[in-house]
């Protein structure tokens, strides 16, 4: 399940539906990604993000990836809630939630789908602290970790 919004989530009513009235589940990895105070870069203090997206094409390219992770591991379940808007410094941003019958399958999975989140997704990031207003541009190292998955049937 995809889901790109603008209000906050509960992770643990998240992985309680996630889980509700399943029996096959074994392993349950959630992750959480939220607004840092500060970039580390020039930019100094971070006082609001916003994210932007393409409605439709971002709901297309998650389940794209969604879809690749259920190929290349035995998931029983796996979620991707996106938030879009203003936010502030503590804010959840991200929750990835993927469930296997195994820990490794589950753990891979949603690393994967951070990874590929990190580098695919149509999302535009906008820091602004009181050096100014500035877009968040890709990082090698996420580009680097991308890498990992490849193989002739990666999801790029």
């Amino acid at each position: 399940m995809i889901r790109i919004q603008t209000e906050d989530f509960d992770i643990g009513a998240e992985i309680a539906a996630l889980r509700s009235g399943r029996t096959d589940i074994g392993a349950v990895v959630s992750f959480t990604g939220t607004v840092r105070d500060h970039a580390g870069q020039e930019t100094g203090d971070i006082t609001e993000m916003t994210l932007e997206h393409y409605p439709g094409m971002t709901e297309t390219e998650l389940a794209r990836i969604e879809a690749e992770a259920k190929k290349r591991w035995p998931l029983q379940a796996s979620l991707i809630v996106h938030r879009v808007g203003t936010l502030k410094p503590g804010d959840n941003i991200v929750l990835v939630i993927t469930a296997s019958t195994h820990r490794d399958a589950a753990f891979d999975a949603a690393r994967f789908l951070m990874d590929y989140l990190k580098t695919h997704a149509p999302f535009w990031k906008r820091e602004s602290g009181p050096a100014g207003d500035k877009w968040v541009e890709a990082k090698e190292s996420d580009d680097a970790a991308t890498t990992r998955w490849s193989r002739n049937n990666a999801a790029e």
